[in-house]
């Protein structure tokens, strides 16, 4: 057993937040999941939060975490249809052509590298 009862963790870091994904086991064998949002407080130190869900209940706090996901994906679409911005505009979405260093050499075997995909908005002509 590690640190504290720590069997295993990881770290998500975002700009301003970082997320720890802590398995831990108490003194009495109960093992859980701890999950600890770290972000810089103004001034000096971190403000930290933490949740804590037990072995037990895991499989019913991901569900709601699966269904929190899958609502908003379904909203997201659903936004971006009806956005102000998009609407009455067509999505247009296209390769950018290859850079010198990208260009393709014909002896060469290996697919050229992808570039990033790029959108742009253009109006609906009437």
């Amino acid at each position: 057993m590690g640190i504290r009862g720590e069997l295993f963790t990881t770290e998500v870091i975002l700009d301003n937040r970082t997320y720890f994904f802590n398995i831990k086991e108490n003194r009495m064998g109960d093992v859980f999941l701890q999950v600890v949002e770290s972000k810089s407080a103004e001034g000096s130190g971190f403000d930290r939060h933490a949740i804590v869900v037990f072995e037990e209940d895991m499989q019913r706090f991901l569900g709601g975490l699966e269904s929190s996901l899958q609502y908003i994906e379904k909203t997201r679409k659903t936004r971006q249809k009806t956005s102000p911005e998009t609407k009455g505009k067509k999505i247009v979405r296209r390769r950018a052509s290859p850079t010198e260093s990208e260009s393709v050499n014909p002896h060469d075997k290996t697919p050229p590298p992808k570039p990033g995909r790029r959108v742009k908005v253009i109006p609906k002509k009437k």
